[in-house]
């Protein structure tokens, strides 16, 4: 069925709300396409009040795409750690290196040449050729999909792909002709985030509140309509071991898979078992005391993880045979790409807070 008629002038009433009620201040507002990419990326499943420090700190460290292109990728994680979602830096880096050594630096200009960049979607591709470079795109992120949904009355139920398929005709079908493209994507992402919120949305701030479907019906939340959920996110739980080194304080770090949960950030070695744990703690020096941590619990996507961390102290601690890894001070850990629990493990049970850091040692 197709979607059914919405408000008329659509791209230019939501224009002129863009222009006196939208966001104008935002850091990444920009014509330029490296800062543009950057934060579109960081905005993936992840909001503006987040993004926005680790965006300033990330483009002052890495200010342009070669010196990203050039940073070690251990580099990059760190200033991505706590971002979550990690196959975006491990992306953005890639792709980085793409447009150095096949672009000479400058980000291709249309939105199906910037879909072939490594973690650049056709919506992420479609805002920067927007708002970089004037293209006539259309962009379906989370937000504007629920824009879509409630003003145009499409109650088909998403995630799906006919829906999808649905929503990206109709995006297309509303692109202006003669319209600032900058301020109409923009508006489509600023109505989604401050006024058509999923929960109780402020439909009498909306340009469309006369005539959106949604409103009409007495009951805004309601669409978009979610498919049914598959039941409570499934339960894991693992031993995490902080090997720390008496006297000097130095603990252990593993670089994890390229696969799998956290895939190449440096962690705490991880064991199913409190019994595995201490086992492999003796092979690495003598034991001189050994503390159970509150537990914690970690939330991904499809399932919930309880970490139970387990500080061991060495007395001359070495390497086992088995195990790739190295012995670091807070100071050097806090430079590499951690994952947030283990970050913040760290910090809040550290003894001392980090100096500066001497240079990290080659990996053994």
């Amino acid at each position: 069925m197709p979607a059914k008629p919405g408000p008329p002038h659509f791209a230019t009433r939501l224009v002129q709300w863009q222009r006196q009620h939208g966001r104008h201040d935002l850091p990444w507002q920009v014509r330029d396409a490296y800062v543009v990419w950057l934060s579109e990326i960081m905005l993936q499943q992840t909001q503006v009040a987040v993004v926005a420090d680790y965006f300033a700190r990330f483009i002052a460290r890495f200010p342009t795409v070669q010196a990203l292109a050039a940073a070690p990728p251990d580099a990059v994680l760190a200033a991505w750690s706590g971002l979550g979602y990690y196959q975006r830096a491990r992306n953005l880096h890639r792709c980085a290196q793409i447009v150095v050594e096949r672009f000479g630096g400058m980000f291709p200009q249309t939105a199906r040449e910037l879909a072939t960049l490594p973690g650049i979607g056709p919506s992420t591709a479609a805002a920067i050729a927007a708002f970089c470079f004037d293209e006539r795109a259309a962009i379906l992120d989370g937000n504007v999909q629920r824009v879509l949904c409630r003003t145009h009355g499409i109650s088909d139920p998403i995630p799906s792909a006919a829906t999808t398929r649905k929503l990206w005709a109709l995006a297309h079908s509303l692109l202006p002709e003669a319209v600032d493209m900058a301020a109409y994507t923009q508006g489509l992402m600023d109505l989604g985030a401050t006024v058509c919120k999923p929960r109780q949305p402020l439909c009498m701030q909306c340009p469309f509140a006369a005539d959106c479907h949604a409103r009409l019906s007495g009951d805004p939340q309601r669409l978009p309509v979610r498919k049914p959920s598959r039941g409570a996110r499934p339960q894991r739980s693992t031993v995490m071991l902080w090997l720390r080194s008496v006297p000097g304080e130095q603990i252990w770090l593993e670089k994890r898979p390229p696969h799998g949960i956290w895939p190449g950030l440096w962690s705490l070695p991880q064991f199913e078992t409190l019994e595995q744990a201490t086992v492999h703690a003796a092979q690495c020096g003598r034991m001189v005391s050994q503390r159970a941590l509150p537990a914690f619990r970690h939330v991904f996507t499809h399932f919930e993880l309880t970490v139970h961390p387990l500080l061991i102290d060495l007395d001359a601690p070495q390497q086992a045979a088995e195990r790739q890894g190295q012995w670091l001070s807070i100071a050097q850990a806090v430079q590499l790409g951690l994952p947030a629990p283990v970050r913040n493990l760290l910090l809040q049970n550290m003894t001392t807070a980090p100096a500066d850091a001497p240079p990290i040692p080659h990996q053994g």
